[in-house]
């Protein structure tokens, strides 16, 4: 399933276990999520109520000294970035852990230098990490007891369901892997909500102490309205704590908002670090593309999430590995169709272009004009295998013959075929160009 390899970070982890208790078709649904900082997800808490540390975000080492200061000297200095597993990856700088606890303002200072302007690497960036461009401050708490608590659509139960364990601060797939028996799980119905009374049979199945049962469970409907009102895809707590001071934190949240909901929700939306993301990303958005790079050869060009998976699936089973997934919809336009072309040939990666469509609402006849337009703009020697089926197919084949330039393109009715010639081409060594611009089709 390589579109789970690019789900947003705050997803992964939490999706593992779910697609675990899901049926194989609900797994490989496409998830695609605006993602906050934990700094701006902060703020949202601490707007609907939920108890939260103090802290502020900080750009430079001079404020995150007196945010430090402020503190009494004592603070958390957490990197933000759009990655899972902060706490065990590592800066540029040979800085370990993108979580420090100093001991004074000017180790503070210290750590923010490591940490402002340098990648984080993590398990989840691959080698070349993630910048970190801002940091959160918050007061250095002392909890007595740390939960986990989550709260995510899913399919599988058909709405929001909570998922809680009583071994909070650590992984959760991890808990999940080895210890299943201390999660708890708690479908809700989205038409009833979460009411005190089933927020506190949670609590109360995780061994809150009596004195904390109460506000934990406070908490924890405050929890499921910030889900519902920001139309989120997820709220993860890790950890919820017990403070020696008799109070309930929420320490760390992870939040994933529907992009479905950018029309509900501009407030939001226009709190998108678009530095966080990948730049063909960004730009297929923008032209309404279901795009997400891969670390494949082959740039796939196909018509539905489904299609689309299953062309990923039949590329690896001839050898060969897709640069990306790309989904143009049902009623993709030439200039959707030349732009999709655009983006995966500024792909240094891409040695062989793989478009499988079945034209059903969309025409064949249009795909192709968007090709022939795509190879005539793009000055590119990449050769392009072209599957197409369904309506104005016939069309299409006749216009590739009349506008097939430099003999790149080849068109291949059966689905295998075409995928095991891309795989062929994908891993043969790249031949010189002749002229610039043409590549003879070894058929």
């Amino acid at each position: 399933m390589y579109v789970a390899r690019r789900i947003d970070s705050c997803l992964v982890g939490f999706c593992k276990i779910l697609i675990s208790r899901s049926t194989p078709e609900l797994s490989r649904q496409q998830r695609r999520n605006l993602s906050l900082h934990e700094y701006q997800c902060m703020k949202l808490l601490k707007d609907s109520g939920v108890h939260v540390p103090r802290g502020e975000v900080a750009s430079t080492a001079g404020e995150v000294k007196a945010l430090v200061e402020s503190f009494g000297g004592l603070g958390v200095v957490k990197a933000q970035v759009h990655a899972g597993g902060r706490g065990k990856g590592h800066f540029e700088t040979g800085l370990n852990g993108g979580v420090q606890f100093p001991n004074s303002v000017e180790e503070a200072g210290d750590i923010a230098n490591k940490m402002i302007g340098k990648k984080l690497i993590t398990k989840q960036t691959g080698a070349a990490g993630r910048m970190c461009s801002k940091v959160f401050v918050c007061e250095k708490l002392t909890p007595s007891k740390e939960y986990y608590f989550a709260i995510v659509m899913d399919r599988a139960y058909k709405g929001p369901v909570i998922m809680a364990s009583n071994e909070g601060g650590m992984d959760i797939e991890e808990v999940a892997k080895n210890r299943p028996q201390s999660l708890v799980w708690q479908p809700i119905d989205i038409m009833e909500g979460l009411d005190q009374e089933l927020a506190l049979s949670v609590v109360k199945k995780l061994d809150f102490h009596p004195e904390y049962q109460q506000m934990a469970s406070e908490q924890m409907v405050k929890l499921y309205k910030v889900l519902i009102d920001n139309d989120a895809t997820m709220v993860e707590i890790n950890p919820m704590t017990e403070d020696k001071n008799g109070q309930v934190y929420c320490m760390d949240v992870k939040m994933n908002i529907d992009d479905n909901s950018k029309w509900r929700q501009p407030q939001l939306f226009r709190m998108r670090d678009y530095s966080q993301e990948d730049p063909k990303e960004v730009e297929a958005t923008e032209y309404d593309l279901n795009y997400i790079k891969l670390d494949g050869s082959i740039g796939c060009v196909v018509n539905g999430a489904g299609l689309a998976m299953a062309t990923m699936d039949v590329i690896k089973l001839y050898g060969g590995e897709p640069a990306n997934f790309l989904d143009i919809g049902g009623g993709a336009s030439k200039e959707q169709v030349t732009k999709a072309f655009e983006i995966i040939c500024s792909d240094s990666n891409v040695k062989v272009i793989l478009v499988n469509i079945f034209g059903g609402i969309i025409q064949c006849d249009v795909i192709a004009r968007g090709i022939i337009d795509a190879v005539s703009e793009i000055k590119s020697s990449i050769p392009i295998i072209v599957r197409l089926q369904g309506n104005n197919v016939d069309d299409a084949k006749a216009l590739f013959a009349e506008n097939n330039i430099n003999k790149r393109i080849v068109s291949e009715d059966d689905f295998g075929r075409a995928a095991k010639l891309a795989a062929k081409l994908a891993n043969k060594p790249t031949p010189p160009e002749e002229g610039g611009r043409r590549f003879e089709i070894p058929l």
